[in-house]
């Protein structure tokens, strides 16, 4: 959010930093707009300029609060594998002794400890102190829930059962539920949808703004470092804009990937992804047609599922496997790779019950690239890529933009009229700005904005709720002073 104008009707453009101030004009005086590079205002860029800051000041006020909620979310799930290894240590961790027991074994024990589950699939830990995760369907428990036992390799002992979201424990399933959607369901999802649909807007618009800063030297400088000289509004202002500038890269990339699993806007990128023939893909659990005097592809002989283990990790997978029995019969084990930090590893193969043999083999470095990209942000913006060091900018990431949230607020407020009686808030850009802007320029961009807003639905219908206002607004006040506004 940047400054506004000293008065609410003059053309004069305000700065966006603090290399740019604009000297409030004095009564009488005829104003003239105030361009970045002293250019006439039939530039170009001298046009943009107030429409870029009207915007930015606008968005920042408006869909401030949703970011300001996304961020404080986002900064308390930065957290949560750590808050995970300390409440669930004892699930989570065994002290080795000797050798582990077959993992059929294991899965007998967690399926007497839940009696009228079904099983789903069994997570093999990486580590000789990591516990086995035998995961079930069950009813009666929440959409996306399942229930998670967690044995000892060593004496297939039940460790404890917990509700789990995913490969999340609860405390993480609840801190990624605050995040997604404030426990609120389908309707909640859309405040994290629409502050990511606006976060790159606000992002751009800030760049925009202070890529029309003057350049000398000194003031380019304060620009990328905040002016430790300056005081009140200006001070404000720098940290707001070098803040901002800094972050920048980061805050697009949370966006892009809040944007590919939200609701309204994630099924479009979806569509899109799979037109140019990015999805990700997935390992068959279609079995091959067998010859003469072999078990059939519905036969009922299993090799288990150690062996199925065996002949994944003959096939090369390491690390943590996740192992998915035969949905059905004629369907395949599935045995997937979840090392989700960097390198990544998410290889996976099918294998048939009745032979123990790999028939489909998945490379993660076989992926389309748009797949390999989606699993990458999507990991980074979890936290999940480069460990702790991931988690570190996430929280310095959200730590930024709850900082610039309430300097921009903070900016609005100084704008406010010191001479006023009573409660008044600061004076918003000057109306008018798109009129000054050359028609070649837009009409384009007006097509730019219609295309956009129809994939992100939670962009283009509060813009175009903010148009109409804005015009209505306009409308009312030429007829109530006769002049325009």
């Amino acid at each position: 959010m940047s400054e506004s104008p000293p008065l609410p009707d003059t053309p004069v453009t305000p700065p966006s930093s603090a290399a740019a101030e604009v000297v409030p004009p004095r009564s009488g005086d005829v104003t003239k707009p105030v361009t970045a590079t002293g250019a006439g205002s039939g530039t170009t860029r001298a046009s943009l300029r107030p429409l870029l800051l009207r915007l930015h000041f606008y968005a920042g006020v408006v869909v401030g609060p949703f970011l300001l909620v996304a961020a404080v979310t986002g900064l308390a799930y930065t957290a949560a594998p750590q808050i995970e290894s300390v409440l669930y240590e004892h699930e989570l961790k065994v002290t080795p002794r000797g050798s582990a027991e077959p993992l059929a074994e294991q899965v007998a024990a967690a399926e007497r400890a839940v009696p009228d589950g079904t099983l789903l699939s069994v997570t093999k830990g990486a580590g000789p102190t990591d516990s086995t995760r035998v995961t079930f369907g069950k009813d009666g428990l929440a959409e996306g829930y399942t229930l998670t036992a967690f044995v000892d390799p060593y004496d297939h002992e039940v460790l404890g059962t917990l509700e789990t979201f995913g490969q999340w424990l609860p405390a993480r399933a609840w801190l990624d539920d605050l995040h997604r959607n404030l426990h609120l369901g389908e309707f909640g999802r859309n405040y994290s949808e629409l502050a990511a649909s606006w976060l790159w807007v606000e992002v751009l618009g800030g760049l925009a703004l202070w890529a029309g800063a003057p350049r000398s030297r000194q003031r380019l400088r304060r620009l990328v470092v905040p002016d430790g000289g300056a005081k009140g509004r200006r001070r404000t202002m720098s940290w707001h804009a070098s803040v901002g500038l800094w972050a920048s890269v980061g805050l697009l990339g949370l966006s892009a990937t809040g944007l590919t699993w939200s609701g309204h806007a994630g099924a479009s990128i979806g569509e899109v992804q799979d037109a140019l023939g990015g999805s990700t893909p997935a390992v068959s659990t279609a079995l091959p047609a067998v010859g003469s005097g072999k078990e059939d592809a519905g036969g009922t002989k299993d090799v288990g599922i150690d062996a199925a283990v065996a002949a994944a990790q003959d096939a090369g997978l390491r690390g943590v496997l996740v192992v998915t029995p035969p949905a059905e019969a004629g369907t395949a084990y599935v045995v997937k790779e979840n090392t989700r930090s960097w390198p990544v590893r998410q290889d996976s193969v099918a294998v048939a019950p009745a032979t123990g043999e790999v028939t489909q083999t998945l490379r993660f470095d076989d992926f389309p690239v748009l797949a390999k990209l989606t699993s990458w942000g999507i990991n980074a913006h979890m936290g999940l890529l480069f460990g702790l060091v991931n988690q570190i900018v996430l929280a310095l990431l959200a730590i930024g933009l709850i900082a610039m949230i309430l300097w921009g607020y903070r900016m609005w407020w100084l704008r406010r009229p010191t001479r006023s009686e009573g409660f008044a808030l600061g004076r918003a850009p000057a109306r008018g700005a798109w009129r000054r802007i050359p028609g070649r320029v837009l009409a384009p961009a007006l097509v730019l904005a219609a295309v956009i807003g129809y994939y992100l639905p939670l962009f283009g219908l509060p813009l175009l709720v903010f148009l109409v206002v804005d015009v209505t607004v306009g409308v009312v006040r030429r007829r109530g002073t006769g002049a325009g506004a």
